[in-house]
C-alpha cells in the first residue's frame, strides 16, 4: 500500500527548499474553487500534495489519485504543520478550527494543484524552452539525445524521465516518468534560478491524463509511436490515445510551438492530419514516404550508426554509438526537436556524438565473454518486438535469445501478446520474474506461456530471476545475442510488500564473472 501513497503523494522527490512566503489568496489566484474557509491573508511556506513533506506554514492538496484518496493523510499533514487544506471535499465538522479549508472544484481540482505550484513558484516555466516527449517506446532515448544536444550548444538544462530527474542541484530518483505538477515546478525554478534556459521532459500518458503538465507551453512536443501499453490505467486504447494527444492540443497555454511527429506510426499520421488543418507548425520524421526529416541509407551492426539526415534545415552527419533501426527513429526525432530550437547543425551533430549511452536501453554488457549480452527496457510485446528485430537485425546468422518477465498487478491483456511476440522472433525465450509484486510469479508466467505456446516457441522457465540469467549465458555460443529485458536501469525488485535490491546489469557482470569472464581482469 505504500506504493499506492507515493503515487498519490507523488513520491519520495527532494522536498523542496524553504521559500519566501506567499498569501494564499496570490497561490489561488486562477485555482478554480467552491469555498474558503479562513483568511485568504495567510502567509504560506510551501505547497505540497506529499502530506510527509508538509512543514509549519504550508498548503497541503489532498487530491483523488488513481488508487488512494489524499484526504486520507489530511491529518498526517496537520501533524506536520500544514495550515491550510485544499480538498475536493467540503470542509469536515471535525476539522481543526485553526486550520484553513479551500474547496475546489472537482472536476479541475489537478489543474488548480498545477496552477497553485506555477504562482507559488513564480512561473518558472516562462523563463524556459520546454521540449516534451511522448509516445510509447523510445521517449527516454529522446529525452537524452535532445539533452545532450542542448549540453552540446552551451545550455544549462534539466532532464526529466523514467530513468531519474536532474537539474542544476544535482540528480533525484524518478518515481514516476513524469512527477507531480508540484515538483516538476520546483525542478523548473531550479534550473530557472540556476541561469538555466530548457527543460527535456518525458511526459506519459498518466501525466497528461492527471494534468501533471497542466499550464506548460512547450517549445516542442514529440511524439514516437503508439502501440498496446498502459491498459490498466486508461482502459482503451482510444483513451491512452487520447492522453498523448493532449500534448499536441495544448496543456492549458496554448498548443505546442512546433510538433515533432513520426508519420511511419499510424497515430503519427493522424495526429499530422489532424494538426495540419489548424495551421501550427508541425515537422515530420520517417524513414518511409515524404517526411521532413528522413534518411535514405543505414548500416545496422553493434559499432553504432553512421548516415546522413536530411532535414529542412540542411544535411546532419550523424555519427552515433546508438545502435539499430528503432534508434535511426530517436535520432531523428532529436533532430527535429533541435531544428525548432534552432541549434545550429554542427551543434546537433556534436549532441548526438557525446551521447554514448542510455541507461538501460540496448546496454551492453562486456565481461570479455564470446557471446554479446544486453540490458534492456523493453517489457510490453512492442517494444519486446523491436528489442529482437533489432538483435536481428545486428547479429545476422547467430542466435537470439530473450530474458524477460512480465509485471504484476498490470494489464494482463498484454501477456500474452509480449509471448506471442517474442516467441516469434526469439530462438530461446526463458521466462523469469520482474516485479511481480502481490501476484503469483507462476500465474503471471502462465499468462505468458499462452502467447509462447501459440507460435510453438522454444522456451524454458524459471521465476528465480539470477538463476534464470545463469540458465540462458548456459544456453548461450560464441556469437549469440542475449537480451536481458524489461528492468533496464531498475535497480529494484518488487516481490509481495518487499522491495529489494535487482539490477539486471550488475547481476548480469555477477553471473559472467562466477562463469570465470573478467573484462577487468584482462
Amino acid at each position: 500500500m505504500a506504493k499506492d501513497r507515493d503515487e498519490m503523494n507523488g513520491g519520495h522527490a527532494k522536498p523542496a527548499p524553504r521559500a519566501a512566503t506567499m498569501k494564499l489568496r496570490e497561490i489561488l489566484d486562477g485555482v478554480g474553487t467552491i469555498a474558503i474557509a479562513g483568511s485568504l491573508d495567510a502567509e504560506i511556506r510551501a505547497v505540497v500534495c506529499d502530506s510527509r513533506k508538509a512543514q509549519p506554514g504550508s498548503l497541503f492538496f489532498a487530491l483523488q489519485g488513481s488508487k488512494a484518496d489524499g484526504n486520507r493523510f489530511i491529518s498526517d499533514a496537520i501533524e506536520h504543520g500544514a495550515t491550510a487544506i485544499a480538498s475536493e471535499d467540503a470542509r469536515p465538522e471535525d476539522a481543526p478550527r485553526s486550520i484553513i479549508w479551500v474547496q475546489l472544484k472537482k472536476e479541475t481540482a489537478r489543474r488548480g494543484l498545477a496552477i497553485a505550484a506555477a504562482n507559488f513558484f513564480h512561473h518558472p516555466a516562462n523563463a524556459l524552452k520546454l521540449v516534451g516527449i511522448t509516445g510509447t517506446n523510445g521517449k527516454t532515448t529522446v529525452s537524452f539525445l535532445v539533452d545532450s544536444i542542448l549540453h552540446a550548444a552551451g545550455h544549462t538544462t534539466g532532464l526529466i524521465g523514467t530513468t531519474g530527474y536532474s537539474t542544476p542541484r544535482g540528480p533525484r530518483k524518478a518515481v514516476n516518468t513524469t512527477p507531480e505538477s508540484v515538483d516538476l515546478q520546483e525542478m523548473f525554478a531550479e534550473v530557472r534560478d540556476a541561469g538555466g534556459s530548457a527543460v527535456v521532459l518525458e511526459a506519459s500518458s498518466h501525466a497528461l491524463a492527471m494534468d501533471r503538465v497542466w499550464g506548460l507551453r512547450f517549445a516542442a512536443a514529440v511524439f514516437t509511436n503508439l502501440t498496446h501499453d498502459h491498459l490498466n490505467f486508461h482502459k482503451t486504447f482510444d483513451a491512452y490515445f487520447a492522453a498523448k494527444r493532449r500534448l499536441f492540443e495544448g496543456t492549458g497555454a496554448g498548443a505546442p510551438q512546433a510538433s515533432i511527429i513520426n508519420t511511419d506510426d499510424p497515430y503519427g499520421k493522424r495526429l499530422t492530419e489532424d494538426f495540419s488543418k489548424t495551421g501550427q507548425r508541425t515537422i515530420t520524421y520517417g524513414l518511409s514516404g515524404s517526411p521532413q526529416i528522413t534518411t535514405k541509407k543505414f548500416t545496422p551492426g553493434f559499432n553504432g550508426l553512421e548516415f546522413t539526415a536530411q532535414t529542412p534545415a540542411g544535411n546532419v552527419e550523424v555519427r552515433s554509438t546508438l545502435v539499430g533501426r528503432v534508434n535511426v527513429y530517436n535520432i531523428l526525432a532529436a533532430i527535429g526537436a533541435a531544428i525548432t530550437l534552432d541549434i545550429p547543425i554542427p551543434r546537433i551533430e556534436a549532441g548526438i556524438r557525446d551521447l554514448k549511452t542510455v541507461p538501460g536501453r540496448f546496454e551492453q554488457i562486456d565481461e570479455g565473454q564470446p557471446f554479446h549480452v544486453v540490458v534492456d527496457y523493453a517489457h510490453a510485446d512492442d517494444a519486446i518486438r523491436n528489442l529482437l528485430q533489432l538483435g536481428r537485425e545486428i547479429t545476422p546468422n547467430k542466435r537470439v535469445m530473450i530474458l524477460f518477465g512480465a509485471g504484476g498487478e498490470r494489464d494482463r491483456s498484454t501477456r500474452p501478446l509480449m509471448g506471442e511476440a517474442a516467441g516469434s522472433l526469439a530462438d530461446l525465450v526463458v521466462l523469469t520474474s520482474d516485479n511481480p509484486r502481490t501476484e503469483d510469479p507462476l500465474r503471471i508466467i502462465n499468462d505468458v506461456v499462452v502467447g509462447l505456446q501459440k507460435v510453438n516457441a522454444q522456451y524454458r522457465i524459471e521465476p528465480d530471476r539470477e538463476r534464470a540469467i545463469d540458465l540462458i549465458f548456459d544456453e548461450a555460443k560464441p556469437g549469440d545475442l542475449v537480451l536481458l529485458a524489461g528492468k533496464g536501469h531498475e535497480n529494484t525488485q518488487i516481490l509481495n510488500d518487499r522491495t529489494f535490491e535487482f539490477d539486471d546489469r550488475k547481476m548480469a557482470r555477477k553471473v559472467l564473472q562466477a562463469r570465470g569472464y573478467s573484462k577487468a581482469a584482462k
